[in-house]
């Protein structure tokens, strides 16, 4: 996910340097692939996804209540009047410790583990062919680092759904999870995982290969010199319109999952297909908009 790394390094294994080694490593802060270099990808992700997720819970929640609710809150506009009506502004804050928590451990494990699956597929490759079949290298990284991922979410993810969309049965996260436990034991964190596996896979993929490639032709074709004579700056303008546009992508290729995922996680003894079947095609694209939105800025941040 890094571009300072990805196609420079491919590029510099094929011109004889070590395999997916940075092209300047007396450049950076640690030798890439190094155990420090990991578990800074890994603190990176953490933070990035830990703070960006919670800075849009308001939005978060909005959509969420929209895909279990779609009869009362109608639209992005009308669905926040409804909130601060209701609850107030602090209503809109609703979910921000299971969500900081959750996708603080899922960043970790995405942003660590896809680096480190990364190079190991490229190792099993080869240095000519991890370059040459690059893009099929980033999505085979990117599912397997979601996959285990989405572990370490699930427990939140099912939290924030429930205290955010099943009004009245907890405001927090201290009184939601011991209550869930009790009524449902381990089960009702990890009832969505197979969901958010279908959910967040697709995108993770989406997210880390269309990044990677769309970061390329930024540079190819857009910049008009080459990324090493372009300041931290504009590396930074690169990163952030490559993350948009892969955000756009993956909001639209995950949404269907998203809503199946929210309306399990209210619910008590649904299965994925039960609420598929009721949803129906066009109820699985309820929120889609917000969801746009949401997914361009974080994955962008």
């Amino acid at each position: 996910m890094y571009d300072t790394h990805g196609c420079q390094a491919l590029q510099a294994s094929r011109s004889g340097g070590a395999p997916w080694a940075a092209v300047s490593p007396e450049e950076h802060s640690c030798e890439y692939g190094s155990p420090q270099f990991l578990l800074l990808c890994g603190l990176g992700g953490m933070l990035s996804c830990g703070l960006t997720h919670t800075a849009i819970v308001p939005l978060d929640l909005v959509k969420c209540r929209m895909q279990v609710d779609p009869g009362k809150y109608k639209g992005i506009i009308s669905g926040f009047s409804v909130v601060m009506r209701e609850d107030g502004l602090r209503g809109l804050a609703r979910g921000w410790a299971p969500t900081f928590f959750g996708y603080s451990m899922q960043g970790f494990s995405k942003f660590g583990l896809y680096e480190v699956f990364k190079i190991r597929y490229a190792q099993l490759l080869g240095e000519e062919k991890a370059y040459v079949w690059r893009t099929s290298l980033y999505l085979a990284a990117s599912a397997t680092a979601e996959f285990f991922a989405d572990v370490a979410l699930a427990p939140m993810e099912a939290v924030k759904v429930r205290v955010q969309t099943q009004l009245g049965y907890a405001h927090t996260l201290r009184t939601a999870a011991p209550r869930m436990y009790g009524e449902e034991g381990l089960w009702a964190f990890y009832k969505g995982v197979a969901p958010l596996w279908l959910r967040q896979i697709p995108y993770t993929m989406m997210k880390f290969a269309c990044f990677e490639r769309t970061v390329e032709a930024l540079y190819k074709y857009v910049v008009p010199k080459p990324q090493s004579q372009c300041t931290k700056a504009e590396q930074l303008g690169v990163t952030f319109l490559a993350g948009y546009i892969a955000g756009v992508f993956c909001a639209v290729m995950s949404h269907p999952a998203d809503s199946v995922v929210s309306v399990l996680n209210k619910e008590k003894g649904s299965t994925a297909m039960d609420v598929l079947r009721r949803l129906g095609f066009v109820g699985v694209w309820k929120g889609l908009f917000a969801r746009i939105i949401m997914i361009g800025t974080l994955t962008a941040l």
